[in-house]
């Protein structure tokens, strides 16, 4: 399962801690997450199972489908995805680069050593005057050896503003990484699906075929009989080549979703397509939770999570450039040996320490902070907008995914009607024409209709069952959230 982490990483906690005591407070506006008011769904209702049915766990919903081919597509998925795999890559590059940015709020310390040989000129300007100085020699050898430190001490808090930032960001990678899971999840179950559809879809367009080459052999015998004519047999041939041209379509569909799936399982078009050769039936729709509430959608959706976890990093942004308007201080030091030589290298007299401290403060920049922070600020509030836009578009998806599958439903119920209806329709016609009471058109009509509705029927039911699939994927399903949000600390 994936799971967004809520916890820092080690270095950013302890810099967090370290500047919270040794330094002062952050200048900037603290995060305060939104809070959008979305209204009950609408659609529920309609799509809902009813109270007291068991329903599929979000995180798993494909188990409730209760088709284990299904379970081993999805779950191969989930494990051999490009996608997925590159989502990972740039979750692990956005913890590295927040690890880095906590890093920043601690001492950097070095470790240096040299060894220097000159051999000076006599005609030089130092050697020119040394040279005529007792012991003077024109071959010098130095070497040092010690740690060297540099501290920038985080007083206005804008070191802890990018570090608290870049977590956020490593936050909004980890539900990017969350949400590609729910789409691959739900892009490997919709390909299958059209594939048990499409061979529905076969299998009807086969059993039409065998249908009207029965009915082109009635007509041929009434022929020879007397009984018909040669129109009729046109007729007759007529509607067997429309049942046998309905076919390459339907396998062109078949094999772009076989290819589909492969890809979406990792692995080059053609692998698979011989363990899902096998025809089976298309799965029944699941039951859909019918306690779903826009809050628990907001929850579980990655895009509106990674929305406002981006919103909080930008927020963090304008603290960070506020910080510039205020001095920063820094500290440096080094401790270690020199010597000319190697005999007196760790002597007590070859010990030498420096330390110092700077100051930085931007008074005249000619505007440079103020556009910065207003920059910061433009950015933070193009976040919101998108935070906002989000929310509405996973309403949206919501509200479409359900009326989808609630009428999806009821449209494949009235076509399974139609069929029964047309099948005897069609069975009562034949027993006609062989009496000849009607004619072969009134036979090929009822044959007709019937063939369009069967494979009317047949893309019902994996329109019903892939409607539902973006039930699950509107709802945010396919991961398991940690029991709450991330929320910014200040």
């Amino acid at each position: 399962m994936i799971r967004i982490a809520t916890m820092t990483p080690r270095t950013y906690l302890a810099s967090l801690l370290l500047g919270a005591t040794l330094t002062g407070c952050a200048v900037g506006p603290d995060y305060v997450a939104p809070k959008p008011e979305l209204a009950a769904f609408h659609n529920l209702e309609g799509a809902a199972a009813p109270q007291g049915v068991r329903t599929p766990p979000l995180d798993q919903w494909w188990t409730g489908f209760s088709d284990p081919m299904l379970v081993t597509v999805v779950q191969r998925a989930l494990a051999q995805n490009l996608d997925l795999a590159a989502a990972l890559a740039r979750v692990r590059q956005a913890r590295a680069a927040a690890s880095g940015a906590g890093a920043n709020l601690l001492p950097t310390v070095d470790l240096d050593a040299s060894a220097t040989a000159e051999h000076q000129s006599n005609r030089g300007e130092i050697g020119s005057l040394a040279s005529g100085f007792p012991g003077y020699s024109r071959s010098i050898h130095e070497y040092t050896l010690g740690p060297a430190a540099s501290w920038e001490i985080d007083l206005f808090g804008g070191l802890r503003r990018e570090a608290t930032a870049s977590l956020e960001e490593a936050q909004a990678a980890e539900a990017d990484q969350a949400g590609t899971r729910v789409t691959v999840a739900a892009d490997a179950a919709d390909a299958y699906l059209q594939i048990r559809g499409y061979q529905a879809r076969l299998a009807v367009a086969d059993d039409q075929i065998k249908t009207d080459e029965h009915l082109l052999q009635l007509v041929s015998d009434r022929h020879n009989a007397g009984s018909a004519t040669g129109r009729e047999i046109a007729q007759a041939d007529a509607l067997l080549k429309q049942a046998i041209a309905s076919v390459p379509p339907l396998r062109i569909g078949l094999e772009q979703q076989l290819n589909r799936l492969d890809v979406l399982m990792g692995a080059q078009p053609g692998t698979y397509a011989r363990e899902l050769g096998a025809p089976q039936e298309i799965p029944s729709v699941p039951a859909i939770p019918g306690d779903n509430t826009p809050v628990d959608m907001l929850r579980r959706r990655p895009d509106v999570i990674a929305a406002e976890r981006r919103l909080a990093a930008s927020n963090e942004h304008i603290g960070a450039a506020i910080s510039d308007y205020y001095p920063k201080i820094s500290l440096s030091g080094a401790l270690g040996l020199d010597s000319l030589g190697t005999s007196h290298m760790f002597s007590a007299s070859a010990f030498q320490a420096v330390g110092g401290g700077a100051l930085r403060w931007r008074l005249f920049d000619f505007g440079k902070v103020d556009a910065e922070v207003q920059q910061t600020k433009g950015a933070n509030a193009e976040a919101l907008a998108v935070y906002r836009q989000s929310v509405l578009h996973a309403a949206e998806d919501v509200e479409n995914a359900l009326i989808t599958l609630s009428q999806t439903e009821v449209r494949a119920a009235e076509i399974q009607d139609q069929v029964q209806a047309l099948t005897k329709a069609r069975d009562l016609s034949e027993q006609a024409y062989r009496a000849g009471s009607i004619t072969l058109t009134d036979v090929l009509d009822a044959d007709s209709q019937l063939l369009t509705a069967r494979d009317e029927l047949d893309s019902n039911r994996a329109d019903a069952a892939r409607a539902a699939v973006g039930v699950y994927r509107a709802l945010g399903g396919g991961w398991e959230p940690v029991a709450a949000a991330p929320m910014h600390q200040s």
